[in-house]
């Protein structure tokens, strides 16, 4: 498995999509998943990244706290905002937003669950969109996550490879709109595939002289290196041994993972084995004990430790505030989740 693939396994993607739009110029709308809309749809959500694809017309598109962020929208084209934040999209983003949770307020209410239809605007050009949202584990920092832009786009209708799943969306989505059985996982596997395929589209779009976690995952010699420690974590790696297996000598893979992903192999590994605890800490019947063995570590105390470090608490501590996210999600109401300090990459 690569590292792209191992990262997106680890965090559990869920993906759903909830909103057939049809704007209609002038229009703005302004907005990000709120609490009540996740989970009309999925049981638990600590970080949501939220997607549009503009099937017809065009619109703008901005995170709300970053004007120069503003992008524009063509039928075809998939906005992505990675962390969920707040952003505003319309014909205009001179106009004053309407806030979406208002307007879809009385839909989730009456339908929880299922793709909702939306008209809204003046009655001028229409665009047309179909929104959705994917829900992750957000217990490891996840790298891949922590590296991407926070607002872009990618060309669907235009990306030979990806131009099947505009057609596959389209379709599921009206199927969905019409209650056929099994529309909605329909749309939660495209969701997930269409995800995968613009954080693909994303890395083939870096500049040559970019440096983070997909940058990495990019290179050649660093790329082959994080499938081999994503593929064998628990291996007892050394760097010359690393090196060995990428074909550079141990300095020169030592600087250049270094200059890429901001810290060297050895330290990627470790942080990248206390977050394969984080995780096995969320399946409750382990022991500390079992975890600590199974990432390495020779004793409780030790783990316990270091788990300190990266996470700021101890690890009995972190397994029970999990708990209380996921009965605070259960019943419908939001807490925080406990946050890895620092990304595997070294940047926020």
């Amino acid at each position: 498995m690569d590292a792209v693939s191992d990262v997106l396994h680890v965090v559990h993607l869920r993906g759903a999509v909830y909103l057939n739009a049809t704007f209609t110029a002038p229009w703005c709308v302004i907005g990000r998943p709120i609490a009540a809309l996740c989970a009309a749809y999925l049981p638990r959500c600590e970080r949501v990244v939220s997607y549009h694809l503009i099937t017809d017309g065009s619109c703008r598109a901005q995170l709300a706290d970053n004007p120069s962020s503003a992008l524009q929208l063509n039928a075809g084209e998939l906005l992505v905002v990675p962390q969920g934040e707040t952003h505003m999209m319309g014909s205009s983003l001179d106009l004053t937003p309407a806030p979406v949770e208002l307007l879809l307020s009385q839909k989730i209410e009456a339908a929880p669950g299922e793709v909702m239809t939306l008209s809204y605007g003046d009655g001028g050009t229409p665009t047309r969109m179909v929104c959705g949202f994917l829900a992750c584990d957000d217990t490891l920092s996840n790298p891949l996550l922590s590296s991407l832009p926070r607002i872009f786009k990618i060309d669907i209708r235009n990306e030979p490879r990806a131009a099947w799943l505009e057609a596959s969306l389209r379709f599921a989505a009206a199927e969905a709109a019409d209650s056929r059985v099994g529309g909605t996982i329909v749309l939660a596997r495209l969701s997930e595939l269409l995800f995968v395929e613009s954080v693909r589209c994303c890395v083939e779009a870096l500049p040559p002289d970019q440096t983070g976690w997909l940058a990495g995952v990019r290179d050649r010699f660093v790329g082959r290196a994080l499938s081999l420690l994503h593929a064998q974590p628990l291996h007892p790696w050394t760097v010359d041994e690393l090196a060995s297996a990428v074909g550079l000598s141990r300095s020169a893979l030592g600087q250049r993972f270094t200059d890429l992903l901001g810290r060297p192999p050895m330290q990627y590994l470790a942080r990248w084995r206390m977050q394969i605890a984080a995780q096995e800490l969320l399946i409750r019947s382990k022991s500390l004990a079992s975890i600590a063995e199974q990432i390495g570590y020779e004793s409780e105390a030790a783990f316990s430790r270091a788990f300190r470090r990266e996470f700021g608490m101890p690890p009995a501590s972190w397994r029970k505030n999990q708990r209380k996210v996921d009965g605070a999600a259960e019943s419908g109401h939001a807490a925080p989740a406990a946050r890895g300090t620092v990304p595997p990459d070294g940047r926020p």
